[in-house]
């Protein structure tokens, strides 16, 4: 593109090609818009030229003869115009760091991505946040949790702040869009058009139609694996609070925490039982002193906003019949078969079975093959 041609687009559309170069990750391109203008850092790329500003050349590193000519060759293929329609065509926003609309959560972060695509509206992120990190290969129970969890901090007004992943991430957010209370905040690892995992497109729509999605990749960019790290930073950065459901010992969520704690944003967790492998992570941080989560009121007494009762309605789930109350207390937090439920009860099948089914259907058990779990608390 000429220089003739380059006022026509805003710098978001420069800065937009850039953040797609290969080996662009965060802090280089935060170096390279803090060093220059976007369109001037992209006829610079486009040139070939070495970078003379220290913080670019710590960011490019030893390898930074390679990766300049990397991006001279990658910009030769790319039409700035054209990624800029692309982006408009995909229904999504541009923000650039140190603009008037970059939002606040994220300005006086310690690393703040230096472009942030957005679908829905920025101001989702004006009031109290919440991150809920967790597995996502969770348990019913923990499933459960982060369901009751985002669904009673959105109704008492605290915006539940997660990745959009399968597991904890996706219930956490499943219960804030079920409360109808404070917007929902999803912060991907890939474009705002690339949906990941891919069976979660219509949590993220619902997502960016009642709050907001927020990426710092560009649109067409694929969930590399790098990126979900990146993705984490920004989860912690947008918390007043991160709770963790479920996470195994070596679980992404940890990293999550790592940054909460690089920014002494306060982490709690939700306790889970010593046989679990979901829940191997999160014991841990607890024995490391972390406050424990049993409900919202645990949650919104650390922020300061008192307890949840009174703030929104009773739990949607029909009360058990009192005929299956010891059912439900025979099923208890650990997955059982009908043949532990007939020892521990001591009702046959005729009974037991149909009771079983009443808890299922009313949303106080959940059967994955051969086994029951409970997965709510009465009073809950």
């Amino acid at each position: 593109m000429s220089d003739t041609q380059a006022p026509s687009l805003p710098a978001e559309a420069f800065a937009t090609a850039l953040a797609g170069l290969p080996r662009m990750g965060p802090a280089r391109l935060a170096a390279v818009l803090a060093a220059s203008p976007a369109p001037a850092a992209w006829r610079h790329v486009t040139a070939g030229r070495a970078w003379s500003a220290p913080a670019v050349a710590r960011a490019l590193g030893h390898e930074a003869g390679d990766i300049v000519q990397q991006w001279r060759a990658a910009a030769a293929d790319v039409d700035p115009a054209q990624v800029w329609q692309q982006v408009v065509d995909a229904g999504v926003a541009v923000v650039l760091a140190g603009s008037p609309a970059y939002p606040q959560a994220l300005a006086g972060d310690i690393e703040p991505p230096a472009v942030l695509f957005h679908q829905g509206v920025l101001e989702a992120l004006s009031g109290p946040r919440v991150a809920i990190v967790g597995t996502r290969r969770c348990s019913s129970t923990g499933a459960g949790m982060a369901v009751e969890l985002g669904r009673d901090l959105a109704a008492a007004g605290v915006a539940v702040v997660s990745g959009l992943a399968a597991g904890i991430d996706g219930a956490a957010h499943r219960g804030a869009l079920a409360a109808a209370g404070a917007p929902p905040i999803g912060v991907v690892g890939s474009g705002l058009d690339v949906v990941y995992p891919p069976g979660q497109g219509e949590l993220w729509r619902s997502v960016a139609t009642s709050g907001l999605l927020l990426s710092e990749a560009p649109v067409g960019a694929r969930p590399e694996r790098w990126r979900f790290p990146a993705r984490n930073r920004i989860i912690a950065a947008l918390a007043d609070l991160v709770v963790v459901v479920e996470s195994h010992r070596r679980g992404g969520s940890l990293h999550t925490v790592d940054e909460a704690d690089r920014r002494g944003i306060d982490v709690m967790v939700v306790p889970g039982s010593v046989r679990s492998a979901a829940s191997a992570g999160t014991n841990e941080l607890l024995a490391e002193g972390r406050a424990p989560v049993c409900s919202a009121d645990d949650v919104l007494v650390a922020l300061g906003l008192g307890a949840a009762r009174g703030r929104h309605g009773p739990d949607r789930r029909v009360p058990p019949d009192p005929a299956d109350q010891a059912v439900l207390e025979a099923v208890g937090w650990q997955p059982a078969t009908l043949d532990h439920l007939v020892l521990r009860t001591n009702l046959d099948l005729a009974r037991l079975a149909p009771a079983l089914d009443r808890l299922c259907d009313t949303g106080w058990v959940a059967r994955h093959g051969g086994w029951f779990e409970r997965v709510a608390a009465l009073g809950s």
